[in-house]
C-alpha cells in the first residue's frame, strides 16, 4: 500500500472511532428510557439512530446540516438547516426545539444529544434581534479568525435557547445530555453555543457526558498507525492558532519528524479576504503545508474535518506531498480559493457526511 494509502487508512480510522452512532450506543447502555429524543448538530442524525435502535421508536426530533440526516432509517421529525451560516430553517429548528422541549409533561425524561454545527443549525432569536442580523453576525465571525470560544460567546448573545437556554424551558424530570465535542477543552457549555448546558436555575435531575472527542479520534488514528507497523513520533492536539503561524510551525515539524506517523488535532483559524474563493479552513491548510514541504518526496499529509465537510464546501480538506506545491499556489492561498487549486493537482479529501464531528485530523507519514 503506498504512503497516501496508508495515511488515508489512518486517518479515516480515527474519524470511525468516533462515529456518531457507535459513541451513542455505547454511552445509552445505561440510560432509562427517554419519553423524548432530540438530536441537534451535524452528528444528529446518527446519534439519533442509535438511540432508536436501542429504546425502540420513541417521539424524536433531529435537526441537522443538508445532507447529513441520510443516516436516519426509522421514523423521526427532521429538519435539515444551513451551516456555516443559518437560514431561515435554522431559526425554524430553533423554534421546533424550544415547543417540543416546552410541551413536555412534569414526568417527562428527556435525551438531548449534541454535536457541533448546532451553533448555526438552530436558532431561536432573542426580541428584536432579526435574521439578517444573525447572518452578518455569523459571516462577521466566521471571516474574523476568531477560535470557535470567542466566536459561540458572541452567538450566544443573540439566543434565547444557547447558554442553557434550551433547557431552561424544560418542565420534566430528568435530563440526559449525549455531546460530542468539537471544541478546545471539551465544554459543554461551548459545543453547539452551550445548546446543551443545564441552567443553574434547573428543577430537574441531569446526566451529562462527553461521548467523543479529538482526543479518541487521535488515539485511534495512533493505533491504526501501529498496526500498519509505523512509529508514531507525536500525537498533540496544536492545530489551535491561526493559518499562518501554524504552517510555519507545523511545516517545522514535517521537514524534521522522524520516519513514522504524525498525529495533530484541533482547529486552525483563518482570516478571509473579501469574495473569498472555493475552499475551508483545512484545504487552507493543506495548501500553506504543501508549499512547506515542497520537493520532500518522502512526506505526504492528509488534513480533514472530521465531520466530513470544511467550511461551505462538500470537501473535507486536502490530501498533499512533496510534489503538490507549484509556484502558481501563493495567488490561490491568496485568494482563499486553495479548493481549486487542490482539485486541479489531485489533492482534495473528499468523504461525504461522516457521522460525527470532533475539530479536525492531520495525519502525515515520512518514509
Amino acid at each position: 500500500m503506498t504512503p497516501r494509502a496508508t495515511a488515508l487508512k489512518i486517518w479515516q480510522a480515527g474519524v470511525d472511532a468516533v462515529g456518531g452512532y457507535a459513541a451513542t450506543q455505547s454511552a445509552i447502555q445505561e440510560l432509562a428510557p427517554p419519553d423524548q429524543i432530540l438530536a441537534v448538530g451535524k452528528a444528529a442524525a446518527s446519534m439519533a439512530q442509535a438511540a432508536l435502535d436501542h429504546f425502540g421508536q420513541k417521539p424524536c426530533l433531529v435537526v441537522t446540516k443538508d445532507g447529513h440526516g441520510n443516516a436516519l432509517s426509522q421514523d423521526a421529525d427532521l429538519i435539515e438547516a444551513a451551516h456555516p451560516v443559518p437560514d431561515e430553517r435554522s431559526l425554524h429548528a430553533g423554534a421546533a426545539l424550544r415547543e417540543t422541549v416546552m410541551s413536555q409533561p412534569k414526568s417527562a425524561r428527556l435525551l438531548l444529544l449534541v454535536s457541533g454545527g448546532a451553533s448555526s443549525l438552530a436558532e431561536d432569536l432573542m426580541p428584536g434581534v432579526s435574521l439578517t442580523d444573525l447572518t452578518t453576525l455569523n459571516a462577521q465571525l466566521l471571516a474574523s479568525g476568531q477560535d470557535i470560544t470567542e466566536m459561540n460567546a458572541q452567538r450566544r448573545k443573540l439566543s434565547r435557547i444557547k447558554s442553557g437556554g434550551l433547557l431552561g424551558f424544560f418542565p420534566g424530570a430528568h435530563v440526559d445530555v449525549l455531546a460530542i465535542s468539537d471544541v478546545p477543552g471539551d465544554d459543554l457549555n461551548v459545543i453547539g453555543s452551550g445548546i446543551g448546558m443545564v441552567p443553574e436555575t434547573a428543577t430537574f435531575s441531569t446526566h451529562t457526558q462527553i461521548i467523543a472527542s479529538n482526543t479518541h479520534a487521535r488515539d485511534a488514528a495512533a493505533q491504526a498507525a501501529k498496526t500498519y507497523g509505523l512509529s508514531v513520533v507525536a500525537n498533540l492536539e496544536s492545530l489551535h492558532a491561526d493559518l499562518p503561524t501554524l504552517a510555519v510551525h507545523v511545516g517545522s515539524q514535517l521537514r524534521s519528524m522522524d520516519k513514522g506517523v504524525l498525529i495533530l488535532g484541533g482547529e486552525p483559524t483563518v482570516k478571509l479576504p473579501p469574495a473569498p474563493g472555493r475552499g475551508g479552513r483545512n484545504q487552507a491548510l493543506a495548501l500553506a503545508l504543501a508549499e512547506q514541504i515542497a520537493d520532500h518526496p518522502d512526506l505526504v499529509v492528509v488534513v480533514g474535518g472530521t465531520d466530513g465537510s470544511d467550511g461551505p464546501t462538500q470537501d473535507a480538506g486536502g490530501i498533499i506531498d512533496g510534489s503538490t506545491w507549484t509556484e502558481n499556489g501563493a495567488q490561490f492561498a491568496i485568494s482563499a480559493d486553495s479548493g481549486t487549486y487542490l482539485e486541479a493537482h489531485d489533492a482534495l479529501l473528499t468523504t461525504g457526511p461522516t457521522g460525527t464531528n470532533v475539530m479536525d485530523l492531520l495525519v502525515a507519514i515520512r518514509t
